[in-house]
């Protein structure tokens, strides 16, 4: 069954295109297990509470266990315009390395990264981890140089200055609708 979602901004064509790749079936459904997936694919950091928030407010009655892009990309869009999930700032992300590195050696090891990460905090799974070191690791020292790592992670404009954008244009388009009454 084909659904036509019209799509009006790029906002909406960001999250159709992100949901799409875990659409295996081609019908703008998706499995509730791939909501965190499809909004970590985004560049978005949801917690698990927030993907389980997402899943509640649009999870299909008709089909439970699965959830409908338009619902989605409705309340998606909604919560990105309100830079719900947004990563830290990479000077945020800087100074929590550098708490992790008191002797200031600008990297820190795998091992004691991967402690960190699988342990402090919401524990990455062994799968988010395998995804992270090709981009983590200096494949010469096999430490994770953070500055590098940093810059890695933060090298192009995120779905949220889209977001604002679109937020902009309707807020722009309301006060004009505003003027001419």
């Amino acid at each position: 069954m084909e659904i036509g979602v019209a799509l009006n901004n790029d906002l909406e064509v960001r999250i159709s295109e992100a949901f799409c790749v875990f659409d295996t079936h081609g019908d703008k459904y998706i499995d509730t297990r791939n909501v965190g997936n499809v909004l970590r694919f985004m560049g978005c950091v949801p917690t698990e509470k927030e993907v389980n928030d997402i899943i509640a407010v649009t999870e299909s009655i008709e089909y439970p266990g699965e959830l409908q892009l338009p619902k989605f990309m409705a309340h998606v869009s909604q919560l990105l315009m309100n830079n719900h999930m947004e990563p830290a700032s990479a000077e945020k992300l800087y100074a929590a390395f550098q708490v992790l590195d008191p002797e200031n050696k600008k990297y820190l090891t795998k091992e004691y990264f991967e402690k960190l990460m699988s342990e402090e905090g919401e524990p990455f799974t062994e799968e988010e981890m395998a995804d992270m070191w090709p981009v983590a690791i200096d494949p010469i020292t096999g430490n994770i140089p953070y500055t590098f790592y940093i810059n890695q992670l933060k090298h192009k404009g995120t779905i949220y200055e889209v977001a604002a954008a679109v937020k902009e244009q309707a807020e722009q388009a309301q006060a004009e609708q505003g003027r001419k009454k």
